[in-house]
């Protein structure tokens, strides 16, 4: 398995600054976000030459890059929100092809308006349902014209926000263009600390075969309601929560996934011990 780390650890003033910070770091493989070359997340245009620059200044320090985030809140209850998500996703899908990159990163969403990472009481509605696979359906048709694959990661607070959730989607889609983002810690936040295993275990069986890439952030076992009422994050750097990595990388093997393991949820002054850590197990 290939180290990775979002590109967005590295707060630079340019590019080719993120990029140097990424590889004076040790690292070879990375998850791109546009916010790195100076647009938007989710861009309100495509810029060809931008998209040609991301290529050009990672190859030249010999960084992959693995995805690009494109995340927006494909649950929003406003129907023009959801609008304009796609809109963004489509000029972002649009660039892939000369960044050289092959997956865009994407989450369920929440029905909450305001913020697409914290939940809501009506996340299990069959509403938000309907307008989640819509949408979803939407997105698919972009990736499909675009060439790329699109890579959901559960998120706990969203409208997808577990392994069970996760595969209802893939099923209703059926299409060989949706993946998955595994990260360990989203599937076991705010659970009992001793049901972890059974929890990535369930998660690994039914979404093995569809993952893209996995995430690697840690997280502490906390009570459930802190975890929901958001007193204090749950989630720390790779090696200081409580997540077996070794179990994960094993359960990952297992199965049959191979590929980019990308931290994320730590500052700078954490990746190299991060790194350290991981490299011990890949």
């Amino acid at each position: 398995m290939r180290i990775g780390i979002f590109a967005k650890t590295f707060r630079r003033d340019s590019l080719a600054g993120v990029l140097d910070a990424v590889r004076a770091h040790g690292f070879a493989s990375a998850q791109f976000n546009m916010a790195c070359a100076g647009m938007a997340s989710m861009p309100e245009r495509a810029d060809a030459d931008v998209a040609a620059a991301v290529k050009r200044e990672a190859d030249v320090r010999g960084i992959r890059l693995e995805a690009v985030s494109g995340t927006f809140n494909m649950a929003h209850p406003d129907p023009a929100a959801r609008a304009e998500g796609l809109r963004r996703l489509d000029h972002l899908a649009a660039m892939c092809a000369a960044m050289g990159i092959g997956i865009v990163t994407i989450g369920s969403g929440s029905r909450n308006p305001d913020d697409m990472w914290a939940p809501h009481r009506d996340n299990g509605s069959a509403a938000a349902w309907r307008d989640l696979l819509a949408c979803m359906e939407r997105a698919l048709d972009v990736a499909e014209r675009r060439g790329v694959a699109l890579a959901l990661e559960p998120e706990a607070a969203n409208v997808a926000n577990d392994a069970r959730a996760a595969r209802r989607v893939l099923d209703a889609m059926g299409s060989p263009r949706l993946r998955i983002v595994f990260d360990a810690a989203n599937l076991v936040v705010g659970r009992a600390r001793a049901s972890w295993d059974g929890i990535l275990e369930e998660a690994a069986e039914l979404l093995g075969g569809d993952i893209a890439l996995a995430h690697a952030k840690d997280v502490r076992a906390m009570d459930v309601r802190t975890a929901v009422d958001g007193a204090g994050s749950p989630f720390a750097a790779v090696g200081r929560g409580d997540l077996d990595f070794a179990s994960y990388f094993r359960l990952l093997r297992t199965a049959g996934f191979d590929g980019p393991v990308v931290m994320h949820g730590l500052e700078e002054r954490e990746a190299a011990a991060g790194l350290a850590h991981l490299q011990k197990l890949s």
